[in-house]
């Protein structure tokens, strides 16, 4: 939930999503007139509702979450502030976790660095997230 502009605070990004229970990215609200911007936005619009979904706050620590809403543009003030603007509802768990018990693949999948909407892709990483789930809801 990084925002791809320097000029905002990545951390509060993160902590408006945990506190209004939502995912998501930057950017204009005209995507058209960015391809990149279209194709991402067309691809977290379409993800399954209960999918999960990781993010990473300000200290280091990992915050899971389950998307349960549908895509909408959030224009409110607050979400502009810190450009988390392309979103949908989503439910995150009340206690982050710390990088010693997150799965190995995640935690790569954020190493990479980035700033984009990103999938991980390991064939174990939707196990081993379903039993953290289960420990923690």
């Amino acid at each position: 939930m990084r925002s791809r502009r320097d000029d905002v605070d990545w951390g509060a990004a993160v902590e408006r999503a945990l506190a209004e229970g939502l995912c998501g990215f930057g950017g204009p609200p005209e995507p058209d007139a960015d391809e990149r911007l279209a194709r991402r936005i067309r691809r977290f619009r379409d993800i399954d509702y209960g999918s999960f979904v990781w993010t990473r706050d300000a200290d280091g620590l990992y915050w899971l979450g389950r998307i349960e809403g549908p895509y909408f543009y959030d224009a409110d003030v607050a979400a502009t502030a810190v450009d988390l603007v392309h979103v949908r509802k989503c439910r995150w768990l009340t206690a982050p976790f710390d990088e010693s018990v997150v799965p190995s693949a995640v935690v790569a999948t954020f190493g990479r660095g980035g700033r984009n909407f990103q999938q991980t892709h390991d064939p174990a990483v939707g196990e081993q997230t379903q039993r953290l789930w289960d420990e923690r809801s």
